[in-house]
């Protein structure tokens, strides 16, 4: 489980848009959202996982960068 703080995450149209992101590393991936808390957790395949930098680099890319 990778759990990340995205401050940038605000609305319904920011949770698709971080799903599209992770499911395009990890079709299979299952996320977990707390959209108050702004905080997304990605259960991943354990066969062939993204590493925690990768979605990261992802997730920034799309404009949702995790925070430190």
């Amino acid at each position: 489980m990778i759990e990340f703080k995205l401050p940038d995450m605000s609305c319904g149209h920011c949770v698709k848009a971080v799903t599209a992101t992770v499911h395009k590393l990890d079709p299979q991936a299952q996320l977990t959202f707390d959209l108050p808390n702004r905080t997304v957790q990605i259960q991943t395949r354990a066969d062939e996982a993204p590493s925690p930098e990768a979605l990261a680099a992802a997730l920034s890319a799309e404009g949702y960068p995790p925070a430190a």
